[in-house]
């Protein structure tokens, strides 16, 4: 008899959001380009506007995610500024 398997996290959605951002930013040089007609510049330009949208949904969802991991024992949250690699605060 089978019995129902435990269901297993979400995994990240890194591969995900890197491949989108990775096209936002071929999207932005392509419309950079003074050949482009204005029908294509058009395209792109939805695209990439959809492509932001969604890079910045994945973002808010990642933030949503980090804070409940701050989240102490006691219930209450601890507000802790990201700080980037390198990042030094002035």
């Amino acid at each position: 008899m089978n019995t129902p398997a435990t269901k297993k996290p979400e995994p990240p959605k890194k591969a995900e959001f890197e491949r989108s951002l990775a096209r936002l930013e071929e999207v932005v040089r392509r419309l950079e380009s003074p050949q482009l007609s204005l029908d294509e510049a058009m395209k792109l330009f939805e695209e990439g506007v959809a492509l932001s949208r969604e890079c910045q949904k994945q973002l808010e969802e990642a933030e949503g995610r980090v804070e409940i991991l701050l989240k102490k024992a006691d219930g209450k949250m601890t507000a802790e500024p990201f700080e980037a690699e390198g990042e030094e605060n002035p």
